[in-house]
C-alpha cells in the first residue's frame, strides 16, 4: 500500500488511521464538520478506491470518508471500484462502515425525501465481481441478513434526528442499472415485496462482511420508480430536483448517528465472518494469492 497526501505537509502516519467509514451516495460528495483533516491516495491490491479518502475527526471518532462516485459522479454504478474502497477501508481500521444511497421506492408509503434503513437485500446484479476471493482460495461467508442491526439502528435515530420520517427495515433490490427499470420488472419487484431499489449496495455490503467490517445502510428516496400510475415517472432530472434536500439530511443523519454509537462496537457475526468460512487449506492456497489477501486472512493464518 502507497499513499500521497492531497496537501502541502504530508500526514503524520498516525492520522491516517479510522474507526468509522463514510460512503457517500448520489449528491453526497463531502464530509462536514471534520477537524485534523487529512485528503489521502491508497493503493490497495484491487486498485484505487473511488476517490481520494479524506480523514478526519467528528464527535471525538475518528473517520474516513470516500464518494462513491467521485466529485462530480463520473463513476458508473458497475464500474465502482468496491473492492478497492472496502481495502482501503480495512487497511485503515475501519471497522464500522455507514453508507448512503439514492433510490426509487417501491411501496406507497416509502415516500419521495422518506429515508429507509433495509434489513434484507435482492441481488439483480450482473457481472459484477462479488469476492476478494478466489484465485486458489474458496471462502463461503455467512450472508442471512446483510446489514449490522447496531449500525442500521444509529443510522435511523440519526435520520429522524435529522427531521426526516424514516422507515426502519425493507428489503433493498440492488439492480445492474445504469438504466432504470422498465415497468414490468417494477412491478415484478413489488410482487416480491421489495421496498426500495438502488444501484450500488452490492456488491459492497458483500465485500465488507468478507473484510469483516460491520455495514448498514441509509436510503434515501428520490422518486417512486415507474410503477406509480400517477407519480412521475423516474427520470435524472427528478432524482437530482429531490438530491438536493436529501443530501443534507444525509449529512445530517450521518453526524448524529457516529455520535451515537458506542467506542467500543458489540461483537457480532460481522466481526468474524471468515471464521469457519476459508475452506481451502491454507498450504495449498498460492503464495501470490495468499499475499494478495493477507489483510483479510493474517487473522487466521499468520502473516503471508
Amino acid at each position: 500500500m502507497t499513499t500521497s497526501a492531497d496537501q502541502a505537509e504530508p500526514a503524520a502516519p498516525a492520522s491516517l488511521t479510522a474507526e468509522i467509514g463514510v460512503i457517500g451516495g448520489t449528491g453526497f460528495y463531502q464530509m462536514d464538520g471534520l477537524s485534523e483533516v487529512s485528503r489521502v491516495r491508497l493503493d490497495t491490491p484491487f486498485g484505487a478506491p473511488s476517490s481520494a479518502i479524506t480523514i478526519g475527526t467528528l464527535h471525538g471518532r475518528r473517520v474516513a470518508f470516500i464518494s462513491r462516485h467521485d466529485e462530480g459522479h463520473r463513476i458508473l454504478p458497475s464500474e465502482l471500484p468496491a473492492h478497492a474502497n472496502i481495502h482501503a477501508f480495512k487497511s485503515l481500521g475501519v471497522q464500522q462502515v455507514l453508507t448512503v444511497s439514492a433510490v426509487g421506492s417501491l411501496r406507497e408509503e416509502f415516500e419521495p425525501l422518506h429515508a429507509v434503513v433495509p434489513d434484507q437485500l435482492i441481488d439483480r446484479t450482473r457481472g459484477r465481481d462479488s469476492t476478494f476471493f478466489g484465485d486458489g482460495l474458496v471462502a463461503h461467508i455467512g450472508f442471512a441478513d446483510p446489514f449490522d442491526a447496531t449500525l442500521a439502528e444509529a443510522l435511523a435515530a440519526g435520520a429522524e434526528a435529522a427531521g426526516v420520517t424514516t422507515h426502519r427495515g425493507g428489503t433493498l433490490v440492488v439492480m445492474e442499472g445504469p438504466a432504470f427499470s422498465t415497468r414490468a420488472e417494477s412491478q415484478l419487484y413489488r410482487s416480491w415485496g421489495a421496498s426500495v431499489i438502488g444501484m450500488t449496495a452490492l456488491p459492497e455490503a458483500k465485500l465488507a462482511r468478507e473484510a469483516e467490517l460491520c455495514y448498514a445502510s441509509l436510503c434515501l428516496v428520490t422518486d417512486y420508480d415507474v410503477w406509480h400510475e400517477t407519480e412521475e415517472d423516474v427520470s435524472s432530472e427528478l432524482i437530482l430536483e429531490n438530491l438536493r434536500a436529501n443530501t443534507e439530511h444525509a449529512k445530517q443523519a450521518v453526524s448524529h448517528a457516529i455520535e451515537a454509537l458506542d467506542r467500543d462496537p458489540p461483537d457480532c457475526e460481522c466481526q468474524s465472518a471468515l471464521g469457519g468460512a476459508l475452506i481451502t487449506p491454507m498450504e495449498l492456497v498460492p503464495t501470490e494469492t495468499r499475499r494478495r489477501l493477507n489483510l483479510l486472512t493474517e487473522r487466521y493464518w499468520g502473516p503471508a
